[in-house]
């Protein structure tokens, strides 16, 4: 097992994290103002972040937190899920991702059925952001360090250590998680709608893609579908297909081979003025400024987060 950086996901992840016998990976994210944002997607397998340098912010199914230098942010199963910085930031972290089958979930222990189980179906919701002030903190801290010496030495032994301290992990978070009666009905209805649409925008972004299509994924009407979208993501959704597109051009553009026009037409820019425009805007440059900066042996892939 080594450590590996991969490129921006869809909205589902279609990448396996570790084998099928050992289903944990670790990850280096790194963001700036050439990778500024991680859009929303979800995966099977949870995940466990530090961050390592500067600060950002996380949208987390429906909220949102403010996370800085060595926070941790723990992320379920299934749980949509975005990162995004500030203009003029670097932002660095590890982040170690896991199937809680792994862990024992799906059996028929005492630790799979009361803990889990239902965290793995979301009826047990473990805190998404342990900052300096929470009392798990120092403990997380200690176990988090732990996992990286284990994972970098990898000797004989080390995946039985690696499940042990993320089980040590879901223990000291455990007395501050809350059970699914917290969660209004409503809202987890709402999260399932929208996780539909996001999955089918990150399938489909390079093709056309309109309100009414969008919105019959849901059964809304295009203004109550319209409204949906923004309230949960905090921009319309016409500015979320921009933005992704954008994003998928900039990957492309990192990784070399393609033309700007061939990267437009493959990102959902049928319009290749349209795209110089507003790639512009975003990055504050144009794609052939863009290839320039970047520095020599290309854009370094990010994982999600």
């Amino acid at each position: 097992m080594t450590r590996q950086n991969v490129p921006s996901p869809e909205q589902k992840e279609q990448t396996h994290h570790g084998g099928y016998f050992f289903p944990l990976k670790k990850y280096i994210t790194t963001l700036s103002d050439l990778y500024p944002a991680v859009m929303a997607h979800w995966h099977d397998e949870a995940e466990l972040t530090m961050i390592t340098k500067g600060r950002c912010t996380y949208q987390i199914q429906f909220e949102s937190y403010e996370a800085q230098e060595g926070d941790f942010i723990f992320i379920p199963p299934a749980v949509l899920h975005s990162l995004s910085i500030l203009p003029g930031e670097h932002f660095e972290s590890e982040t170690y991702v896991f199937h809680m089958n792994f862990l024992g979930a799906g059996t028929t222990d005492i630790c799979a059925v009361r803990y889990l189980t239902p965290i793995l179906k979301q009826e047990l919701h473990l805190p998404n952001l342990i900052d300096a002030e929470h009392p798990a903190h120092r403990e997380l801290r200690s176990i988090f360090e732990k996992m990286n010496q284990f994972f970098d030495e990898m000797k004989p032994g080390y995946e039985l250590t690696m499940k042990s301290l993320l089980l040590q992990t879901t223990a000291v978070l455990l007395p501050y998680g809350t059970e699914e009666e917290a969660h209004p009905h409503l809202q987890e209805e709402h999260w399932f709608k929208l996780r539909i649409v996001v999955e089918y925008i990150g399938e489909h972004y390079a093709e056309e893609l309109t309100i009414p299509q969008l919105a019959s994924l849901c059964y809304f009407s295009e203004y109550h579908f319209m409204r949906f979208f923004k309230k949960y993501m905090g921009m319309s959704c016409l500015e979320y297909i921009k933005t992704l597109r954008l994003e998928k051009a900039a990957g492309l553009l990192g990784r070399g081979g393609m033309s700007v026009l061939d990267v437009s037409l493959s990102s959902g820019f049928s319009n290749l003025s349209y795209f110089y425009r507003e790639f512009k805007k975003k990055y504050g440059m144009t794609p052939k400024q863009f290839i320039e900066a970047i520095p020599k042996g290309g854009l370094e892939p990010h994982k999600f987060q």
